[in-house]
């Protein structure tokens, strides 16, 4: 039997061609999928990003696709987009119509009912709800060119009531939550389809730039909109979502297909032996023993912003993780540290003498590293090369006389690009066009090559996947070995009890907890973190 839309060229497709007799709405192997790739293949001169790429995405499922840096997912999303050509030979198909994949064109992906929103959702926040949702489907004008505002508000209202959106047509976008703010993006993108069941939504990294408690939001938002008919295609680097969210998730890995998981298969372990090529308990590598018992840091009775009373020591060697939830004063901690937050009352020692920073510029001098949650504003400079944001922390080090020695600069960070695991093309190149992982590794080397004595890490893996998560960690491991120490803050509880010697919880502003090995468990750290916030409360 023909395969359906075997003999569609691109044009056919983009006119809204008559479907060949056989496309039935079903086949001998069931339904016909809402997205179906074929046979996708990539070649970039010198590395090839796909190869022989082949999924479907059933009707009204949440359908995640996932893979590691370099794993080819968005060289797939570009060329689904009509944005990048994939090599003859591999097919794109959504529903009964389908192109051949080289040679999309982003007109012919939305004739097709592909819609996509990006991980910056590129809303307006100085305009209204109604004002951004006539940006995406055009201005409705009167025979002299004004706007119908009356009927624009009210088709904006019909759209918000469609997707369940807690706003009005004058609503400024700017006062929406972050997550009403991506559902906006979404309705724009879909407002122009007949139904829920038309299409397929592609949203690349949609959860990436909110905040934890904007994520289940969206998510809810998301699964009711599937539970409607509509099909998505999702793209997320969030174990932990696509576990509890997705129906299927297809894993890339050096541009072919790793494997595809479906229901209660879908699991963290599974997912990250697919995209690691690696079991779960050897994605972490084995810290050194602590061997002393010698505090580089005390900290006693110290308080400040949501801290009220926080002691503790920290060990030559040691790998501290500090668990605790949101507001539970993690990241406020790291800051007092590295003297970017100011105490009110307490002491820290470092080395057994006491200090009190008066700014950032001391705690480099005695030996503190900071790597900030927030890279993109807090730790990198997107704009500069890698040679300059490598060296940002050790600037002196090429100054001679009154002249900056960049040639030596740039020499050093081509080593470093070896030493710590960053893939890059160049020292040269922009920091801005490096994976989210690659960033990272970047703004870690940049701290480490100062040989610190206190390395704080706050939420090092988060946004990244898990084969640079497995570099990050080995960093920290050789960083440790040479005698650093390590306080670590991260949201996943179960990498806390992959990589730390001990864990201390933070509630109420306070710690109430603390677990060696063998009881830095992920369940019991949940348990601790929740259970003492409502103690606390």
């Amino acid at each position: 039997m023909t395969d359906p839309g075997d003999q569609l060229g691109a044009g056919d497709a983009a006119s809204g061609g008559t479907p060949p007799p056989d496309a039935d709405s079903s086949t001998d192997s069931g339904p016909v999928d809402a997205l179906r790739v074929e046979h996708l293949s990539k070649t970039f001169p010198g590395t090839r990003a796909l190869r022989d790429v082949t999924f479907g995405a059933a009707p009204g499922q949440i359908h995640a696709l996932l893979g590691g840096n370099g794993s080819g997912k968005s060289t797939l999303i570009k060329i689904l987009a009509g944005v990048q050509h994939a090599d003859p030979g591999g097919t794109i198909a959504v529903r009964y119509h389908r192109i051949a994949a080289e040679r999309t064109t982003p007109e012919e992906a939305r004739d097709l009912g592909l819609r996509f929103v990006h991980q910056n959702p590129a809303v307006f926040p100085a305009l209204t709800v109604s004002e951004n949702l006539a940006i995406g489907n055009g201005f409705e004008t009167g025979p002299m060119g004004t706007i119908k505002w009356r009927a624009m508000r009210h088709r904006t209202q019909a759209l918000l009531d469609r997707f369940e959106i807690p706003a009005q047509p004058s609503t400024l976008v700017r006062s929406l939550r972050p997550a009403e703010q991506a559902m906006v993006a979404i309705a724009r993108a879909l407002q122009d389809q007949e139904g829920e069941q038309s299409g397929v939504l592609v949203l690349d990294e949609p959860t990436a730039s909110l905040p934890a408690a904007e994520v289940d939001h969206l998510l809810s938002a998301l699964r009711r909109y599937a539970e409607a008919g509509q099909t998505i295609l999702f793209v997320s680097h969030r174990l932990d979502e696509v576990v509890g969210f997705a129906d299927q998730a297809t894993v890339l890995r050096d541009g072919q297909v790793a494997g595809t998981l479906a229901g209660d298969e879908i699991t963290e372990n599974r997912l990250i032996e697919l995209i690691a090529g690696r079991a779960l308990d050897r994605l972490f590598p084995d810290m050194p023993e602590v061997v002393s018992d010698e505090h580089v840091i005390e900290v006693s009775h110290l308080s400040g912003g949501p801290l009220r009373d926080v002691s503790f020591g920290l060990r030559r060697g040691e790998v501290l993780g500090i668990a605790g939830l949101l507001g539970s004063g993690r990241s406020e901690l790291l800051k007092m540290l590295f003297g970017a937050y100011g105490h009110k009352g307490g002491t820290i020692s470092l080395e057994g003498k006491p200090v009190r920073f008066r700014d950032i510029g001391d705690a480099m001098d005695a030996g503190i590293a900071y790597v900030p949650e927030d890279r993109g504003t807090e730790a990198s400079f997107p704009a500069m090369s890698v040679s300059d944001n490598l060296s940002a922390a050790i600037i002196p080090n090429y100054w001679k006389g009154l002249r900056l020695r960049d040639r030596r600069a740039r020499a050093d960070a081509r080593s470093a690009i070896d030493q710590f695991f960053i893939k890059a093309s160049s020292e040269q190149q922009r920091m801005a066009t490096l994976s989210g992982g690659n960033q990272q590794k970047v703004i870690i080397a940049r701290w480490l090559r100062r040989e610190p004595k206190v390395l704080l890490l706050d939420e090092p893996t988060q946004g990244v996947d898990v084969n640079a998560r497995a570099e990050i960690y080995a960093l920290v491991r050789n960083a440790v070995a040479e005698g650093c120490s390590v306080l670590v803050v991260t949201s996943d509880f179960e990498e806390l009890s992959h990589v730390c010697d001990r864990v201390i919880v933070l509630a109420g502003g306070t710690v109430t907890a603390e677990l060696r090995p063998p009881d830095i468990e992920p369940a019991r750290l949940t348990e601790l973190a929740y259970r003492t916030k409502e103690v606390a409360s």
